[in-house]
């Protein structure tokens, strides 16, 4: 198998998930007589999560749904933020409701998130939403591992009995992404900075899912010949190539990707693997929740 059928394309599949989800969001207007709505909050003036929040906005106008946008200052009171989030749970015309993190340290995520109504939640953040993912109850899931999910049955097919080991044990990423797997009969093993014997652990895996937050950890030789790795990471380092400008970086993930390429059945590249399918994921949760909220069937196994 060639290196570029190896690759896994986050980005082209990411672009058919958006337009699957426009035609959706075209059949939900013209029964609900609205547009789907995902609201999105920002706080501050941190330059990441402001592009963030633009790509979302974009995304969400060219997916055919609406899209509002609430900013507060950096310095805002914890009251104000919740006033906000309490608006927007009273609001029919919103779907959807995303608080961007991080927040600024005088607020604490864990009470904003908990106002945020469940049903609203489409991040998946979410105590209540977390239990239903925890016991199989239908909710919404953190849009990362969801991607993840994705991508790997549409390589993959079926995930039954395969071992994947999940490195990595955020809320966010690692956990959620370990219920899912779970949910797909795969035998999953978390590990994380304390595992002994990462690399060893790592070796058994069919799946190998990188989400620790350390450029390049995962090694070559850590892979099972032919396994399929998912990188989750996004680490900014200092470009080493000959030419480069003092002070250019360049993306990288969790993978030592040169290396891993020769051993993987499958891996995804950073960028353009895991990354274009969280706002993505996003849309999908929004539409999914616009219809449970108008009572309108969907099929949402097809999204």
């Amino acid at each position: 198998m060639s290196a570029d059928t190896r690759i896994i394309d986050g980005k082209a599949f990411a672009e058919g998930l958006r337009t699957r989800i426009a035609a959706v969001a075209a059949d939900f207007e013209a029964k609900a007589g609205r547009k789907a709505g995902l609201a999105v909050v920002l706080v501050g003036e941190d330059p990441a999560s402001q592009v963030y929040v633009r790509n979302k906005g974009k995304q969400t106008v060219a997916a055919g749904m609406e899209s509002f946008e609430h900013k507060l200052p950096a310095d805002a009171s914890e009251a104000d933020l919740l006033a906000v989030v309490e608006q927007l749970n009273a609001d029919p015309a919103v779907d959807g409701i995303l608080v961007q993190l991080p927040l600024p340290a005088h607020m604490n995520e864990q009470k904003v998130i908990a106002t945020i109504n469940p049903d609203k939640d489409v991040d998946g953040f979410h105590v209540v939403n977390v239990g239903r993912l925890a016991t199989g109850l239908p909710g919404f899931v953190p849009c990362t591992p969801l991607g993840c999910v994705m991508l790997l049955k549409d390589r993959l097919g079926s995930l039954s009995g395969l071992d994947a080991v999940v490195i990595g044990r955020s809320n966010i990423v690692g956990k959620p992404m370990a219920q899912l797997l779970i949910a797909e009969s795969c035998t999953v093993t978390v590990a994380h900075s304390r595992t002994k014997d990462l690399a060893d652990v790592v070796r058994r895996a069919d799946i190998v899912v990188a989400a620790v937050g350390r450029p390049e950890m995962v090694k070559g030789d850590w892979i099972k010949p032919g396994a399929t790795v998912i990188d989750v990471g996004i680490n900014r380092v200092p470009r080493t190539d000959q030419g480069a400008e003092e002070g250019k970086t360049r993306l990288v993930g969790d993978v030592d990707f040169a290396s891993a390429a020769e051993v993987a059945g499958a891996i995804t590249p950073v960028p353009g693997g895991v990354g274009p399918m969280t706002i993505a994921v996003l849309l999908r949760n929004t539409i999914v929740a616009a219809h449970r909220s108008a009572g309108l069937a969907l099929d949402e196994s097809a999204l």
